[in-house]
């Protein structure tokens, strides 16, 4: 047994990807991968026959999940190799296939059999980064909240509430709803446990910070957690679940932008999502899962019942009990607006900031799950790990980092688990990588460049290789 993982690791060793000068080695190449292919689908079985007959040194044993990993990043590069070595050699995804930053590699990861167990991937996370530090957590929250209330204080001091200094609001909004942002992602984990081991502390902060910007603590908490244990699955996910590409609703974007052109549908598209989309996933379970109908965040008793309820049991009392909070900031809102004689200072002071948070919120759950070669998958296929790491995290610059907690750039690692605090994602993200490169996501391309591509181009999805992948041009349309 010692002798055949030995002989089977010097074989893994051998088989580096070099320069392929013609379409006869890339062959030889394709060759290699049903062999590599081949081998991992036996290693286990190997192993465990013998060591039904030998006892195996401990080396040997460590020696198995290793080759194994090694085998799949193997075949990975072979079919990167394969795609773009010789134009005699058929691609694993057709010409009309739009590509991201990412060069089709989580169409790659897609393909591949043999994935690590969950247990194997968290074990490659430091132990510490699991630990939550509760007062660490509320200084950070405390952080975000002071510098949205200063930015609030300095516009009720020094700018005038006239049209004429509309402009300094605009930039009011956007300082404002920026920083607010970070207040979100601490109330995000809050829901998520990653906040503090205390629940009261950790349940009370969630709760106030998410009312104060209309989100139902509760309710979000739920179907957020839903989205957690389905990421990518085109029936049973929960937010940005792409339409079939053949729908009513994907068909009339194919027409828009056919008649307005990519430019103009894109920009369009980009402002819509950005300032409208939350609300209306709140009300309507827009980009929901379609399993679930039509829900509502306010209303537990809407969408579908059974199996796929969205707030079952217990959550539809813990859904009303949000929306009480929601009221009562409502209620404060209309009397800031009746004791000052006019709405514009809510307007100014809290509705623009507001806007601007959601379209950050968007922006990231937007970017997190969507680009053109990052396939959703069927029952068939799908599986917690793959979902999770179908998640991309994206450069969003130090200053965004720090003011929103890393949510965007270590995304990934929070949906292989999400109670680890964002303070300790980054060292739990380098870990992640270092372990699995062919399986993590990072797409290097510039955000602003990643959100018109994926608002201009990913409209609806159809069937391919036994994934379901983005089409920017109306494939009715092209058959």
């Amino acid at each position: 047994a010692n002798a055949h993982i030995a002989r089977t690791w010097c074989w893994l060793r051998s088989k580096p990807c070099k320069s392929l000068a013609s379409s006869a080695s890339v062959r030889v190449r394709q060759e290699n991968i049903i062999t590599m292919a081949t081998a991992t689908s036996q290693m286990r079985g190997v192993a465990i026959r013998a060591a039904s007959n030998v006892r195996l040194s401990k080396s040997a044993v460590r020696a198995i999940p290793l080759a194994r990993r090694t085998v799949q990043r193997q075949t990975l590069r072979s079919l990167k190799v394969s795609a773009v070595a010789s134009p005699a050699v058929a691609a694993p995804y057709p010409e009309e296939q739009e590509l991201s930053g990412l060069q089709g590699k989580a169409m790659r990861s897609a393909m591949l059999k043999e994935w690590p167990e969950k247990k194997e991937i968290l074990g490659v996370i430091p132990e510490h980064c699991f630990k939550k530090d509760t007062l660490k957590s509320l200084a950070y929250a405390a952080c975000s909240v002071a510098i949205t209330g200063a930015c609030g204080v300095l516009a009720y001091l020094y700018i005038p509430m006239k049209a004429s200094w509309i402009g300094a609001w605009v930039a009011y909004a956007l300082a404002a709803g920026t920083a607010g942002t970070g207040a979100w992602v601490a109330a995000h984990e809050c829901g998520h446990g990653a906040f503090s081991d205390n629940k009261l502390i950790q349940d009370t902060v969630g709760y106030i910070l998410h009312t104060l910007l209309l989100v139902p603590y509760f309710s979000w908490q739920r179907s957020h957690a839903v989205h957690h244990m389905r990421t990518n699955h085109i029936t049973e996910g929960e937010t940005h679940v792409p339409a079939l590409a053949s729908d009513e609703g994907a068909q009339s974007m194919y027409k828009l932008r056919e008649t307005f052109g990519e430019g103009p549908f894109t920009l369009v598209n980009t402002i819509g999502v950005l300032l409208v989309g939350w609300p209306l996933y709140l009300l309507k379970g827009a980009s929901g899962g379609p399993v679930r109908g039509q829900t509502n965040h306010f209303w537990p008793y809407a969408g579908a019942t059974g199996k796929h309820a969205l707030f079952p049991g217990k959550w539809t009392e813990k859904a009303l009990w949000s929306d009480v909070g929601i009221l009562a900031v409502l209620g404060g809102l209309g009397y800031w607006a009746y004791a000052v004689g006019s709405i514009w200072p809510v307007v100014a002071l809290y509705v623009g900031p507001y806007l601007v948070t959601n379209a950050w919120l968007v922006l990231y759950t937007w970017l997190q799950h969507t680009d053109v070669d990052v396939p959703h998958l069927g029952e068939d296929l799908w599986t917690w790990q793959k979902g999770a790491f179908m998640t991309i995290d994206r450069p969003y610059g130090a200053l965004f980092d720090f003011l929103h907690h890393n949510i965007g750039s270590t995304h990934v690692v929070h949906h292989l688990n999400h109670q680890i605090p964002h303070y300790r994602a980054r060292v739990a993200t380098k870990a992640i990588a270092k372990a699995y490169p062919d399986l993590y996501l990072y797409d290097p391309t510039p955000v602003w460049r990643a959100l018109l591509r994926v608002s201009g181009k990913c409209i609806g999805v159809v069937k391919q290789d036994g994934v379901w992948v983005y089409r920017g041009k109306n494939p009715k349309k092209a058959a």
